[in-house]
């Protein structure tokens, strides 16, 4: 199995919904193949590689060969990074709701 390090930014990774419906496929299980990936598309083999290719330069995929087939699995962990940016601007959305309910029930007094 080679070993990516990290070479592509999560968020350029996650940018694209092919690669984050990719990303979901493989939470909703241990490990895959690259033909039942390829399955869940209308694009072809090559495509599908291309974009587990970006995922795994930004270490979100690891693969692994079984014989002629290859496996690749989620690696969440640096998902972290997007989790932790959203969770900085949710204080901004959770303030700004407050505030628009505030009025709204100001508007209804």
């Amino acid at each position: 199995m080679k070993e990516y390090k990290q070479q592509r930014d999560v968020f350029d990774a996650i940018a694209d919904p092919t690669r984050r419906h990719l990303i979901h496929l493989l939470a909703g299980a241990e490990e895959l193949p690259l033909h039942e990936l390829t399955a869940k598309f209308t694009m072809g083999r090559t495509a599908v590689s291309k974009h587990l290719t970006v995922l795994k330069e930004a270490d979100l995929v690891h693969d692994r060969k079984v014989g002629r087939e290859t496996r690749y699995r989620l690696n969440a962990s640096p998902l972290r990074e997007v989790q932790d940016w959203v969770a900085f601007y949710s204080k901004y959305w959770n303030t700004n709701v407050s505030r628009l309910r505030q009025w709204l029930e100001e508007e209804e007094e």
